[in-house]
């Protein structure tokens, strides 16, 4: 009777284990259409939102379906950790470049292996940087926006004032910090509409609803609107329970339009 429970035990275990793994290889993308008083144009603004990409090796499903839907693409940091190689970094790099023209924040994670290799990896596949500074955009005529990078706050190496002070304080602002802490730092009169972070992946691992992290997902305060990703891919252990990983497809438009999403599986 006990190696019975034990045996029953260990399939649970393991069945559990198969469960989790592959929960961390899905392929999903929540498409979003976000609504700001702040924007505009009457033309919609499309742009793709990785984070935490780790070791995980962009699915080429997940181009197919973005492709021609999205005007730009941010990564907002944890591009790698220690110990991927630079050359699946290089590959993954030109999987989102056939999506469009590539920004990326650092996270506390690109910092652990030879920052100047992935430094020099970026600029050479002309991916723009952005640390601790801001870039205007022109993906529309009636529509300018701002892009605000940070780096990593956990590494106290973030510099918001510096990205706030070369702001077009007229355009539509968008603030990436790989780190949603920086929630902490956005004033109202910083008129920074959308906020994108990762870093937490939602917890990872979740246990009857409970984990170290919330769950990401949008939250509301002052003028801002923050979007936390559970990221794509997964530290230490490619696990996840509770947390699926995501990306996002979002679709910015002025107020007239009503705020909608759905979730792809690939």
């Amino acid at each position: 009777m006990i190696l019975n429970g034990v045996i029953l035990g260990i399939a649970i275990i393991v069945v559990l284990v198969l469960y989790m793994w592959r929960m961390a290889f899905l392929n999903r993308i929540l498409v979003q259409t976000l609504n700001f008083e702040a924007f505009e144009s009457s033309d919609p603004i499309s742009l793709f939102f990785i984070s935490d990409i780790h070791r995980r090796k962009i699915s080429p499903k997940l181009i197919d379906f973005v492709r021609n839907k999205a005007d730009f693409v941010i990564i907002g940091g944890d591009l790698r950790e220690g110990g991927v190689p630079i050359e699946r970094v290089a590959a993954n790099i030109e999987k989102l470049k056939e999506i469009g023209p590539v920004y990326f924040v650092w996270g506390n994670n690109d910092y652990e292996q030879n920052e100047q290799e992935l430094l020099n990896k970026l600029e050479e596949q002309n991916v723009i940087i952005l640390n601790n500074k801001s870039m205007r955009i022109n993906v529309s005529e009636n529509q300018k926006i701002t892009l605000l990078g940070i780096e990593d706050i956990g590494e106290k190496k973030a510099r918001y004032d510096l990205a706030l002070r070369d702001a077009d304080e007229h355009d539509f602002r968008i603030l990436i910090s790989h780190n949603p802490l920086i929630a902490k730092e956005v004033k109202s009169e910083h008129n920074i509409q959308l906020v994108l972070s990762g870093h937490t992946h939602g917890g990872q691992i979740r246990f009857f609803g409970i984990g170290p992290y919330e769950l990401g997902g949008l939250s509301k305060a002052g003028k801002s609107l923050f979007l936390t990703s559970n990221g794509y891919g997964t530290s230490t252990l490619p696990l996840r329970l509770g947390a699926k990983p995501e990306t996002h497809l979002l679709t910015l438009n002025g107020n007239g339009s009503e705020d909608h999403s759905k979730v792809i599986e690939l």
